[in-house]
């Protein structure tokens, strides 16, 4: 940013900023809330490892701006149904577990002010969630060519 610019300029460039990313964020999320089971599932954990990164430049941009989190989620608010332990979500076990810690520390640091925090909680998840995803183009791999073979054998 040019250092000649006002404050009050720049920090509504930040706040655009804030609100772009983060409603890329939300739109992540709304993917997975309306989605007909498993199809795409991939391609939904990979668009929510870019929106979580996308939150977390944003929250970063603005932490370094001076800003605050605006506690706005309860620290106990859950994700959608299909990433939800129990509901057959695809995967290694261990992925889930670390994508469910994830959800959970971002929860709680949501529920705060810090800005940084929260920035680290989406970075952490979005990492999970794209091995999440290469682990599911995995399997969907390996298992394509034994569905077509089942296929072809009728």
């Amino acid at each position: 940013m040019s250092k000649s610019r006002p404050v009050a300029e720049r920090d509504e460039d930040i706040l655009s900023d804030f609100k772009q990313g983060m409603a890329a964020w939300a739109s992540a999320v709304q993917a997975h809330k309306q989605a007909p089971p498993d199809e795409n599932f991939a391609a939904r954990l990979s668009a929510l490892s870019q929106g979580a990164s996308e939150a977390a430049r944003v929250c970063r941009g603005a932490h370094a701006a001076g800003f605050e989190w605006p506690p706005a989620r309860k620290a106990d608010s859950e994700p959608p149904y299909e990433l939800r332990a129990g509901t057959g979500r695809r995967g290694p076990e261990e992925l889930w577990r670390r994508f469910d810690e994830a959800t959970t520390r971002l929860g709680t640091m949501a529920a705060g002010t810090n800005m940084l925090e929260v920035a680290r909680a989406y970075e952490a998840l979005a990492a999970i969630a794209e091995e999440l995803a290469q682990a599911v183009v995995g399997a969907d791999r390996a298992s394509a060519p034994r569905a077509r073979a089942r296929r072809s054998a009728a």
